[in-house]
């Protein structure tokens, strides 16, 4: 019998600390850094963030997540039998952070590791998770995507450090005799890498190189909208679906005018666009399946509903995933 994968529960978590865009400009202020509530949301579509508080990483935010989708799906953490991360802000240098978040769920012995696509993340452990599944090698799958990007961002670059937030998100993706993951399409091109990074690392105990986030906004944009178009189309075609199939279209929630281009370009009314960015901000690799849970649980994406995930981060990594609920 063939073997395919189906999400069975979401869940998604974001730390309480909520900062408006007039909290960002009173935080700013002091700093010498001019920006407004209008200017944000003209060009981004961002009304709010959550930032975690010191003290909190992405593994608890991750494990929170976690345990919101496996109550979803009906099972217990002890019922997992692997788990993929997707995350860009690890707790630690190693282990993985995903190891981390199985020894807080009272787990162990099943394989568990990160990756690290940076927004494209959770479109990546997507397609690495049902593969595993598809061949045997796992039954039941967390997926998570958790991130506390606010620990990156240059507060005194106005054209960053109001676009990011954290949070987590997560799935749990079983085995199945029917289809749920239709198809996937993965890419990346490393000659984009500077267009979006954090150049810094460890070495000798001292952080060398630059450890904030570095974004080339309109290159970013340029090259987003194109390259989802493109994953898009050819998970439509390798799945035999086309655009006026697609229910719900879950983008990574970065910037709104990419979103609704997008969209546009599938032929998409944008009442079929799950919007989340503008209380998330960019959460990275958490942002698919943040948005992903609120859908459900607000009863927008139902069982039966065709969903195309798609995301574009640094790498630069781009990907899209098309799965019936």
């Amino acid at each position: 019998m063939t073997r395919f994968s189906r999400i069975t529960g979401t869940g998604s978590h974001l730390p309480p600390r909520r900062l408006t865009n007039d909290d960002m400009v009173a935080l700013l202020a002091p700093r010498g850094v001019e920006t407004s509530d209008q200017w944000i949301i003209e060009r981004t579509g961002i009304r709010a963030r959550h930032f975690a508080d010191d003290g909190v990483f992405a593994s608890d935010l991750g494990v929170l997540a976690a345990r919101a989708a496996l109550e979803a799906a009906g099972r217990e953490a002890s019922d997992i039998d692997l788990i993929v991360v997707a995350t860009s802000t690890p707790d630690m240098v190693f282990p993985s952070t995903a190891a981390i978040i199985q020894n807080k769920l009272g787990i162990a012995g099943c394989p568990a590791f990160d990756v690290q696509a940076v927004c494209s993340g959770f479109v990546y452990a997507l397609t690495v998770a049902d593969a595993m599944i598809r061949t045997g090698s796992a039954n039941r799958a967390l997926v998570i995507g958790t991130e506390i990007f606010s620990r990156l961002l240059n507060f005194d670059d106005r054209t960053t450090c109001v676009l990011f937030g954290d949070g987590a998100g997560a799935v749990v993706l079983e085995a199945s005799d029917t289809p749920g993951i239709l198809a996937s399409d993965l890419h990346a091109d490393g000659k984009h890498v500077g267009i979006l990074c954090v150049p810094g690392h460890v070495s000798g105990g001292q952080v060398l190189g630059d450890p904030l986030l570095k974004m080339d906004g309109q290159a970013v944009f340029k090259l987003a909208v194109g390259v989802l178009e493109s994953a898009a189309r050819a998970v439509l075609d390798k799945a035999g679906r086309t655009d006026a199939d697609i229910d719900w279209l879950i983008p990574h929630q970065a910037n709104i005018r990419i979103m609704q281009g997008t969209a546009k370009k599938l032929k998409l009314p944008l009442d079929k666009l799950v919007v989340t960015v503008d209380e998330h901000g960019n959460t990275s690799a958490a942002s698919i399946p943040l948005a992903l849970d609120h859908a459900v649980r607000a009863g927008k994406v139902k069982a039966g509903d065709t969903v195309m995930l798609e995301g574009v981060g640094g790498g630069f990594t781009w990907g899209a995933v098309l799965l019936d609920f």
